[in-house]
């Protein structure tokens, strides 16, 4: 349940492409989530990639500890905020979450922002 699986990251890139030319996207800061639903069946309701701007977080020690937080977060409330009302709805979403925050964000702060965001995209992805 509170895993988070090679089948479960986005890693086509012609998915990737799809998602950041015809896909949505809202803001949630420090977050920022694109979204479309998936073209074919997949074997998990959610592919994601996890993103940090080298522009923003020059130093890769900065850029690694964000996307360990945001992978920590994501893997522990994927199941009760996502992937429950997608099952639910029947479908599968590709999704990438990029982090657009000024200053590296503690913990609390990711946490609270990434159920928020999670909550949202449920929302928007079942009523699609």
């Amino acid at each position: 349940m509170y895993t988070f699986k090679k089948e479960e990251r986005l890693c086509n890139k012609r998915l990737i492409d799809g998602l950041f030319h015809k896909g949505s996207s809202f803001l949630c800061y420090p977050f920022k989530v694109s979204w479309c639903a998936a073209p074919e069946h997949q074997p998990v309701p959610v592919q994601v990639v996890l993103a940090v701007s080298k522009r923003r977080y020059k130093r890769a020690v900065d850029r690694n500890l964000i996307k360990r937080r945001m992978r920590e977060v994501y893997r522990l409330y994927k199941q009760q905020c996502l992937y429950n009302p997608l099952l639910a709805a029947n479908k599968t979403i590709v999704l990438s979450i990029g982090f657009i925050g000024k200053e590296i964000a503690d913990y609390s702060l990711m946490e609270k922002k990434m159920q928020k965001a999670l909550l949202q995209l449920s929302t928007q992805a079942t009523a699609q």
